[in-house]
């Protein structure tokens, strides 16, 4: 099943995104490559694709997992957890309707 994973950003976060981006990118490339990733993207903090000094407010991961127990263990594992980027992060069971 799939599961949506929302992350909420501390404030000032971009330092800190920064400095965890690779590890936390390369978790999102395993998922690829195992055929488990539907999406995953930042929230930028301004209303721009390119937000520059703002940074981000948050993250969205949409996955497949074998269980709620499985993506909550994914998500708390998270190199932006450990670096403190993520102040509140959300794991609900998801489901692809369109397209």
């Amino acid at each position: 099943m799939y599961y949506a994973i929302m992350s909420e950003d501390v404030p000032e976060s971009l330092e800190l995104r920064q400095g965890a981006r690779s590890d936390h990118i390369a978790r999102l490339e395993t998922l690829k490559d195992e055929g488990r990733l539907l999406l995953a993207g930042p929230f930028p903090a301004v209303d721009t694709t390119e937000p520059g000094d703002a940074g981000f407010s948050g993250s969205l991961v949409i996955a497949e997992f074998e269980s709620l127990e499985d993506a909550h263990a994914w998500a708390n594992a998270d190199p932006y957890v450990a670096a403190g980027v993520y102040k509140s992060v959300i794991v609900k069971p998801y489901k692809p309707v369109l397209p």
